[in-house]
């Protein structure tokens, strides 16, 4: 009797360390009565999957914190005080968020680029190929249209390219530069990185999230990429340097906007459709808020894209947005901000007229098409000193195809993840100190980067949302959504047997994918509830209080909608950039929402017990749990990582994207932190990891 009791105690024990494996698909399995069992798996799914809250709630207090943190205009006395600001925001801007991370000699390296000979042109004009390098081991194309009979200083015009597959090749920006050429000016068309010949899959934009891990700001690549553009025609022995231009379409817009801002070589700017204030992007509603680049982590921490604006202030610049842009960028919507906010910069200078707006009706959608055309030709040659120019030369038939506008690129060509992973190589992070006394120091300094890196706050439950209650089979339950003294909310079934004590010891379980089964797709697995239901059962069976947690952006604390399949837009995705944008980090509001419910939960539920058990489902579970046990190591006696990764390599080299695990991707994490120094951190913390990638 004796052995069948120890093999059925080494069952269990077995059982336990697969996490859910075993028991999830089965609602069947009995637990020896000497581990005071109540419960299962199923019984324990049933009620963890009663959602607390709906994903609109979460929305809606996301968006309630971020108009919290929207900047104000600043409010210049005149002209004077407003150039010397503008000086001071360029200079902030480019060192502390566009440059963040990037070598300098990569910063303030000159422009590299080399000729690859003329392409057969139309009458009037002449085409050169260009190859140019971003950065070291990066390079990218670009295509010169020139006056056939170039002589003196003439204006030129930078064009950007914005998300067009076909890159450079676009027709529409083939016709305009054609057009520029032909009116006597030089246009230079830039491809953009994931277009045109630089379309490959790792130069998904989204991947800009893997270098801010690594340590560089995503929006320095693209900056990286665009000026040496505008080098190119500084340089050029026939530009007239007072006449510089930029435009472009979409991306190409966002490109104009904060190159124009940035750099003062710009004399005049035409952005179309593509960028717009924070609050708009705030007010619409799962919108295009755009890629990571757009979003540099601690831009709009003192002004956003409205200042951009106005740092064009007094050099004329030309707005155009669509009346009905399928992306959302709608022009009434955006003038308010960017227009009418602005125009008193520019009354500053006695300059307003320089200073327009134009929207497009025809075709009104997100374009860059004759009408717009038409508009750009009018405001670049009025503001050049050319003769007005109102309409387009034809050159329909003088279009070249993809391929024959190929530069060429080296079969080695690095891409926006392969750069993330050279840098991330590239990183010196501190060593662990084996001696107890330098580990102590090396803790308290390293513990203070932590908080700063992701913008630790403490968030302190200020209200406990009683939702819900069961009492069924031996098992009891309380659902609770914890309202949190910043405006945002998590939610916590707590479970235990109804023969446990009130103050039974407190176990808490997290798991990527939230707790409620429908808010997720696919077959569970042991990172999912499946796995999550049977460590709660686990839990209660040994006669704890069981805190099954979803941090915001997890299960029925997240904005996204339950059973709708992710894209590249999901609500998680477009809020977890705007807090970064703001200068908050997702990974710190979700360390925050643990640690302080973890605080409540002892307090209240385990009456004062100073310590829980901790245990996750997941890499993102993983990160956050660690993150709270270096933060705090007082507060938990154990961690159990179930399903995590040993290094955060891992998200580099999978890769892992964005869109599935936005919080990991916090600027500077993986340059200074790995795995096992959350590890150390959280120590005398015990921590466990089980079957890891």
């Amino acid at each position: 009797m004796l052995r069948c009791a120890l093999t059925r105690r080494n069952f269990l024990e077995k059982t336990y360390k697969l996490a859910g494996a075993a028991l999830a698909g089965t609602t069947q399995l009995l637990f020896h009565s000497d581990l005071h069992a109540q419960t299962d798996a199923g019984q324990v799914t049933a009620v963890l999957n009663q959602p607390i809250q709906t994903s609109d709630v979460v929305e809606f207090q996301l968006r309630q914190y971020l108009m919290k943190r929207v900047p104000a205009l600043p409010t210049p006395a005149n002209a004077t005080e407003w150039t010397k600001e503008e000086g001071r925001l360029r200079k902030h801007v480019l060192e502390n968020v566009i440059f963040h991370g990037w070598p300098k000699d990569w910063v303030n390296s000159g422009p590299k680029f080399e000729d690859a000979g003329v392409i057969a042109s139309g009458s009037g004009y002449r085409m050169r190929k260009l190859r140019y390098q971003i950065v070291p081991g990066f390079w990218s194309t670009a295509i010169l249209y020139e006056p056939e009979k170039l002589t003196g200083k003439v204006p030129a015009i930078l064009n950007l390219n914005g998300h067009a597959p076909e890159g450079k090749a676009a027709e529409y920006k083939q016709k305009r530069c054609i057009n520029y050429a032909l009116q006597g000016m030089l246009a230079l068309s830039l491809e953009w990185l994931g277009m045109g010949e630089l379309n490959q899959p790792e130069n998904s934009h989204w991947f800009g999230a893997h270098l801010n891990l690594a340590g560089a700001s995503a929006a320095g690549l693209f900056y990286l990429a665009m000026r040496p553009g505008l080098d190119y025609l500084y340089a050029h022995e026939n530009t007239d340097r007072a006449r510089i231009g930029v435009t472009g379409l979409s991306g190409g817009a966002w490109q104009t906007i904060v190159l124009s801002a940035l750099d003062e070589r710009v004399s005049v700017a035409i952005p179309i459709s593509g960028y717009f204030s924070l609050m708009a992007s705030i007010e619409r509603t799962n919108s295009d808020v755009g890629d990571i680049e757009y979003n540099p982590p601690d831009l709009c921490v003192d002004f956003d894209y409205t200042v951009l604006t106005a740092m064009r202030a007094p050099r004329p610049t030309l707005l155009i947005y669509s009346a009905e842009d399928e992306y959302g960028i709608l022009a009434p919507l955006e003038k308010p901000y960017l227009f009418d906010d602005i125009k008193p910069f520019y009354k500053l200078y006695g300059k307003e007229s320089d200073f327009v707006w134009y929207e497009n009706t025809d075709p009104g959608t997100h374009n860059y098409q004759l009408d717009n055309r038409k508009q750009s030709y009018a405001f670049f040659s009025k503001h050049f000193g050319m003769p007005p120019v109102q309409t387009e030369i034809p050159v329909d038939s003088e279009i070249k195809t993809y391929e024959e506008l190929v530069v060429g690129l080296p079969k080695d060509n690095l891409t926006i993840l392969g750069l993330a992973k050279t840098l991330a190589e590239r990183g010196n992070r501190r060593q662990v100190p084996k001696d107890a006394g330098a580990r102590a120091t090396w803790a308290h300094s390293a513990r203070e980067n932590l908080r700063q890196l992701v913008r630790y706050n403490p968030a302190k439950v200020s209200h406990a949302w009683h939702v819900t209650s069961t009492r069924k089979r031996g098992l009891e339950s309380i659902s609770y959504r914890f309202e949190f003294n910043n405006g945002l909310s998590a939610t916590c079934i707590v479970l235990k047997a109804t023969t446990a004590s009130e103050a039974a010891p407190l176990a808490i379980v997290l798991d990527d994918n939230g707790m409620q089964i429908a808010t997720h797709e696919g077959t569970p697995s042991t990172a999912g509830p499946a796995g999550s239901a049977s460590q709660v059962a686990w839990h209660a069976n040994r006669g704890r209080q069981v805190g099954a947690l979803n941090l915001i952006f997890t299960g029925d604390a997240s904005p996204d909608k339950p059973g709708v399949p992710k894209d590249l837009w999901p609500p998680s995705t477009l809020y977890s950039e705007l807090l970064s944008v703001v200068g908050d980090r997702p990974l710190g509001i979700e360390t925050a929402q643990l640690i302080g419910a973890t605080k409540w939960l002892l307090e209240y539920k385990s009456k004062g017990s100073q310590q829980a058990f901790l245990e996750s489902n997941g890499i993102r579970s993983q990160v956050v749990a660690l993150m709270a046990a270096a933060m705090d190591p007082s507060l938990y006696s154990e961690v159990v990582i179930h399903n995590g990764m040993k290094s955060l390599n891992y998200l580099l080299h999978k890769p892992v994207t964005y869109q599935d695990a936005p919080e990991l991707f916090c600027l500077d994490l993986y340059k200074e932190f790995d795995i096992d120094d959350l590890i150390s951190l959280a120590e005398p913390t015990k921590v466990t990891l089980q079957p890891t990638r």
